[in-house]
C-alpha cells in the first residue's frame, strides 16, 4: 500500500464530524490515498505544516477556528500556501463559495458526499497539483542552471584574479586550514559528548531496569503474603468475635465452673486476654495496611510498563518516592529526623509522562538533598540542629495553560555559582570518592529536557540551601517539541526515535 500512497498523495480530512471523517477516510484509503485526520482549526494547521498533505478537504462549519479562517491561515502560511484545499459544506449559496474563494479554496464539495464526485474532484486537483510542482522543479532546475553558469562565468574570473593575487589565495588557504582544525576540534567535542551521553544513557538503563526489577520482584513477594494475611485478619476478627460471644454465653449459662476451670481462669488471666486479644487484632490491621501501603508505593516507583508516556499522578510519584526513602529521613542517633513539607497544589492535573522515569529523578535530587543536609548536620551540634530544624520542602503548582513545576528544596549547606553551574555535567560530583558516580543529575537532565522536553534547572546560595526546579508539560505539543529539539541540537539518533515516538 504504501507504493499506491506515494502515486495516489496524501490527503488532509478536516472534520468535526466523526461520521463523515469516517466515511472519507475508508473510501479515500481504499482508493489508494494515504489519509491524514484532524478534527479542529488549529489541529489542521499544525498537521498541514508538519506533514505537507497534497490536498486538504475542510469542512466549511467547525466550533471554534471556522473553515474560511482556517483556510486563510493555511493560505498565509509559507510552508502550506501552496497546498489546494477544497471546501466540504452543505451551505451551496453564492455568496458562500464567493467567500470560500476569496479564503483561498479552488473547490467545493457539497454535502452529503457522492463518492464518485469526490474522487473525481480530488484526482483532478492532484493531477494539477502534480503538474504544479513539476512546473516549479522545472523552473528550479532552470534557475540552478542559470546559476551554476552564472558559477562558472564568476569561477573563471575567480581563477584569472587569483593568479595575479597568489598571495591572497595562501593567505585564504591557510585561513581555510585554520577554520577546518577549528571545526574538527568542535566535531571532536561533540564526539565526545555525545559519546559521554551514550555511558551515561547506557549506565541509567541498565540501574533503571536492574532498580525496577528488584523493586517489582521485592513488592510481588511481599504482595502475596500480605495480601493472605490481610485478607483473613477481618475473618479472624470475627472468629475471635463469635468465640468471646460463646464464652461470655457459658459464664452466664454456668455461672459456677469447677475448680479446675477457675484456677485456669485465674493463670491465664482471661479478663485481660478478652480485653486485650482485640487490641493486637487491631494493631495487626494496620501493620497489615502499612505494608500493602509500602507495596503499593514500590510498584508505583518502579513503573515497569513505561516503555510509552501515560498519564500519571505526579504527587503520587512523589509520595512513593519518599516512602522507599523513609528510612533515611527518620530520626538517627546523631541527628533528628528530617522535615518533609508538602506544598502540593491541590488541582494539580495527571501529567503524560513516563512515569518510572520521572521518579528516578525525584529519587536522585532528594537524596542528594538528604545527603548535603548530612553534610551540613556534621559541622552542627545537636543544639544547633533543634534550633535550625533540616528540612526538604516540596511545592508543586501549575503554570499557564500546559505546564506544571515541581521545586525541591533543602536547607542544606548549598553550593557556589561555579558549582551549581557544573551539577548536570556528566560524571562531576562533590561527593568523596566511592560515595557518588556523577550521573544521577545528568540523567536527571536528560531525563526532564530530552524525554519530557522541559527543563530542570538548580537555584543555590551557599549558607541557604539549594532548590531544583523541574517544569514539564503537561500533554507535549510535539509540533513545539521539534522545533525545541532541532533548536537545541540534541543527538540526532536521540531526536528521531523520540520524534517516531511522538507521533
Amino acid at each position: 500500500m504504501s507504493g499506491e500512497y506515494s502515486e495516489q498523495g496524501s490527503i488532509l480530512v478536516v472534520d468535526d464530524n466523526q461520521n463523515n471523517v469516517q466515511v472519507l477516510f475508508n473510501f479515500l484509503t481504499e482508493s489508494g490515498f494515504k489519509v491524514l485526520v484532524a478534527r479542529n482549526g488549529q489541529s489542521a494547521i499544525n498537521k498541514a505544516e508538519y506533514s505537507l498533505p497534497d490536498l486538504i478537504l475542510l469542512d466549511v462549519i467547525m466550533p471554534g477556528m471556522d473553515g474560511f479562517e482556517t483556510c486563510q491561515r493555511l493560505k498565509a502560511s509559507e510552508a502550506t500556501k501552496d497546498i489546494p484545499v477544497i471546501f466540504m459544506t452543505a451551505l451551496a449559496d453564492t455568496e458562500n463559495k464567493v467567500k470560500g474563494f476569496n479564503a483561498g479554496a479552488v473547490d467545493y464539495i457539497t454535502k452529503p458526499f457522492q463518492q464518485d464526485e469526490v474522487l473525481a474532484r480530488v484526482r483532478t486537483h492532484l493531477s494539477i497539483r502534480k503538474l504544479t510542482k513539476k512546473l516549479h522543479s522545472q523552473n528550479e532546475l532552470l534557475q540552478q542552471e542559470i546559476a551554476e553558469r552564472e558559477k562558472l562565468a564568476l569561477e573563471l574570473e575567480r581563477r584569472v584574479e587569483e593568479r595575479t593575487a597568489e598571495l591572497t589565495c595562501a593567505n585564504q588557504r591557510l585561513t581555510e586550514e585554520i577554520n577546518e582544525r577549528q571545526q574538527a576540534e568542535e566535531t571532536l567535542q561533540r564526539s565526545l559528548l555525545e559519546l559521554q551521553q551514550t555511558q551515561t544513557q547506557l549506565i541509567q538503563s541498565e540501574k533503571m531496569s536492574a532498580l525496577g526489577q528488584l523493586v517489582a520482584g521485592v513488592a510481588h513477594e511481599i504482595n502475596n503474603p500480605v495480601n493472605f494475611i490481610y485478607g483473613n485478619l477481618s475473618h479472624v476478627g470475627d472468629y475471635i468475635s463469635d468465640l468471646l460471644n460463646i464464652l461470655n454465653l457459658y459464664r452466664r449459662t454456668y455461672p459456677n465452673p469447677e475448680q479446675k476451670i477457675v484456677e485456669e481462669v485465674e493463670e491465664i488471666d482471661l479478663e485481660f486476654l478478652m480485653e486485650d486479644l482485640p487490641k493486637i487484632l487491631i494493631s495487626m490491621q494496620v501493620g497489615a495496611d502499612r505494608i500493602r501501603e509500602i507495596v503499593l508505593s514500590l510498584r508505583r516507583f518502579s513503573h515497569q510498563d513505561d516503555s510509552e508516556m501515560k498519564l500519571n499522578n505526579i504527587h503520587e510519584g512523589i509520595d512513593s518516592t519518599l516512602m522507599i526513602l523513609h528510612n533515611r529521613l527518620k530520626f538517627k542517633h546523631d541527628r533528628p529526623s528530617i522535615e518533609v513539607i508538602k506544598e502540593y497544589c491541590p488541582n494539580l492535573p495527571q501529567v503524560e509522562c513516563y512515569g518510572g522515569e520521572l521518579n528516578q529523578v525525584f529519587m536522585n535530587i532528594l537524596a542528594n538533598a538528604i545527603d548535603a543536609i548530612d553534610e551540613y548536620n556534621k559541622e552542627r551540634t545537636l543544639e544547633q540542629i533543634k534550633l535550625n530544624p533540616s528540612q526538604i520542602r516540596i511545592r508543586t503548582e501549575v503554570i499557564g495553560n500546559n505546564q506544571v513545576a515541581i521545586r525541591i528544596a533543602d536547607n542544606g549547606l548549598g553550593m557556589n555559582s561555579d558549582v551549581s553551574r557544573r551539577v548536570f555535567n556528566p560524571f562531576f560530583t562533590t561527593k568523596p570518592p566511592g560515595k557518588g558516580t556523577g550521573i544521577g543529575l545528568s540523567i536527571s537532565r536528560q531525563i526532564i529536557v530530552e524525554k519530557h522536553y522541559g527543563s530542570l534547572e538548580c537555584i543555590s546560595t551557599p549558607g541557604k540551601g539549594t532548590e531544583f526546579a523541574i517544569t514539564i508539560p503537561i500533554e507535549p505539543n510535539y509540533y513545539t517539541v521539534f522545533e525545541k529539539l532541532t533548536n537545541q541540537n540534541i543527538n540526532s539518533k536521540f531526536l528521531h526515535c523520540n520524534i517516531r515516538q511522538a507521533i
